[in-house]
């Protein structure tokens, strides 16, 4: 056999390894892109959310879960964290002056509902989120009233989110 013809089977093998990476790499259809419904700003999801403990979609169809993607962009993820944390904050302000009220659910189900869609990637803003939502001024752990409107909406976002 001639050098030439022995080339086929020694480059099959080669072949066949990178069509697998191409595969896996490229074009998978597990790769999504944010929602341009988690794209919008803080207010929009500050009225989606006045529906937790049901389930809350942002523009009528997206759960806020869907707004984490583990193939998210750096870009993306700053715009819909940046969002996140100024919705956290706000209902976290909220909460403190009714500690039992609307809005310690709905920033239960908010950080019920990212740590449902959230990935490695997504790690610093849930701690981020976490923060914000949990926020004391004196330092201290927030009422018991908070903390059963938090973990009521919070179980709601887990399972709706």
């Amino acid at each position: 056999m001639t050098r030439f013809a022995e080339a086929p089977r020694r480059l099959a093998p080669i072949a066949i390894a990178a069509l697998i990476v191409v595969a896996a790499g490229c074009g998978s259809s597990d790769d999504k892109e944010t929602p341009a419904a988690c794209l919008a700003p803080s207010g929009t999801y500050l009225q989606a959310l006045e529906a937790a403990p049901g389930p809350v979609r942002l523009e009528g169809e997206t759960p806020i879960s869907d707004c984490l993607v583990s193939s998210q962009g750096g870009g993306q993820l700053q715009t819909v964290g940046g969002t996140l944390v100024v919705t956290a904050t706000k209902l976290n302000a909220e909460a403190r002056r009714d500690p039992g009220g609307a809005a310690a659910l709905q920033l239960g189900y908010l950080i019920g509902a990212v740590s449902k869609g959230a990935d490695l990637i997504h790690t610093d803003l849930v701690r981020r989120l976490n923060a914000a939502a949990q926020f004391s001024e004196s330092g201290g752990t927030l009422p018991l009233s908070f903390q059963r409107a938090f973990t009521r909406g919070y179980a709601a976002g887990r399972q709706s989110g």
